[in-house]
């Protein structure tokens, strides 16, 4: 058994935590959100009610938190994990952020003399629930060793993309490919109802087609082809628009500061920007659909 503080305990990192615990770890489980903390008791983690007390006596650290500003400040500030971790304490930050800060706070852990990696998720809420992420992960080699199993426990696939911040370019990366990929798949599928085409016929066709790709196959934006996508539950996420939209946003810093060119990514974002803005921004990202398809009511999301 091995004592672990998570920090975290939102959407995502309430169900990580819960694996854990499910796996014989003592967990530590810090959120601000009582209600949060409740519910890791619930779910067989330890909750506590100041960070300090899930880091005192950890072997592991593990963070799931919004953004760069709240990981460097849980790391960094006074009163921070690498203040108050003791020695030979691994640490784990698997929140999405700007590949800047997760660069810092690895700098930062490395110069006091702890192991770290940056391991942020792909496969939303129902994959966070079920231990089915996939982890991108940067790190040194040793660092990444020593968390595989850990993570091993809350996903599917560990893969080391390389030194530190490697893992957060890859999950951009990847997510900038998944909004544009969705975007295309309702497109084609709009494009073809207007044509006479049957949905499921035109599913039947293309997922055996050239045009076959995540987006359409795994999580069809058209209700019905695939049973268990969101689209057949009214876009409940999932993977929720505002934080597609945080993700494309963070692509888009990181290609300006390295002088990439994506014009795709930035159509992307701005779609989403605007779908956010008519009041989806917690029904899934697939249901950008509505919006492309011409179903979405002139006032924004219907509830």
């Amino acid at each position: 058994m091995t004592a672990i503080a998570f920090i975290g305990l939102g959407n995502m990192g309430g169900g990580m935590a819960a694996n854990l615990a499910k796996a014989g770890h003592d967990v530590r489980a810090f959120d601000l959100s009582e209600a949060a903390r409740k519910k890791a008791g619930e779910q067989g983690c330890n909750p506590v009610d100041r960070m300090e007390d899930a880091i005192s006596g950890a072997e592991v650290v593990v963070s799931m938190l919004p953004a760069g500003k709240h990981v460097r400040s849980v790391y960094e500030n006074e009163g921070g994990v690498i203040e108050l971790a003791g020695e030979g304490t691994l640490l784990i930050d698997c929140s999405t952020i700007d590949v800047q800060s997760a660069r810092a706070v690895g700098e930062a852990a490395a110069k006091a003399g702890f192991l770290m990696v940056d391991a942020p998720v792909s496969g939303g809420v129902a994959a966070a629930d079920g231990g089915t992420l996939t982890f991108m992960v940067g790190g040194p080699e040793e660092a990444f060793g020593k968390a595989e199993p850990i993570l091993d426990i809350m996903g599917k696939a560990v893969i080391r993309a390389g030194e530190s911040g490697a893992g957060q370019a890859a999950k951009i990366c990847n997510n900038m490919l998944l909004g544009i990929s969705m975007i295309g798949t309702c497109e084609a599928i709009a494009l073809a109802k207007k044509l006479g085409l049957d949905p499921q016929n035109f599913f039947d066709i293309a997922s055996q087609a050239s045009g076959q790709c995540w987006s359409l196959t795994a999580y069809c934006p058209e209700p019905g082809p695939v049973p268990a996508a969101p689209s057949n539950r009214d876009y409940n996420p999932g993977f929720a628009v505002a934080m597609m939209l945080k993700d494309l946003k963070l692509a888009q810093e990181a290609a300006s500061a390295n002088g990439a060119s994506t014009p795709m990514g930035a159509q992307a974002e701005a779609l989403y920007a605007m779908f956010d803005a008519l009041g989806a921004g917690n029904k899934d990202f697939s249901g950008i659909m509505k919006l492309l398809d011409g179903s979405l009511s002139e006032s924004g999301w219907t509830r």
